[in-house]
């Protein structure tokens, strides 16, 4: 028994159809392009997860930063305000 109660002889009947339809030219093409495409989904699974904790680390540092810049925008409005007052 085979895959999915297919026989290997089956199998191996099958390969020899598609290779016959195909060529192994084109075949080897199909194989690079699927063996780049999971590649490519590889390397955008490991982007995504380095940005996700890059964000994290970026939203510590501007909460952190937050409150420093709260208080100097308040005092530059009211040195704006007494310049405009006087």
């Amino acid at each position: 028994m085979g895959f999915g109660g297919i026989s290997v002889w089956s199998l191996l009947l099958i390969l020899v159809i598609v290779l016959l339809l195909f060529g192994t030219k084109k075949l080897r093409n199909i194989g690079s392009d699927l063996g780049g495409a999971v590649r490519g989904f590889k390397h955008a699974m490991d982007d995504g997860e380095k940005e996700k904790s890059s964000d994290a680390s970026g939203e510590r540092l501007e909460a952190s930063e937050e409150k420093p810049g709260e208080s100097t925008s308040e005092t530059e409005e009211t040195g704006r305000d007494r310049h405009h007052t006087s």
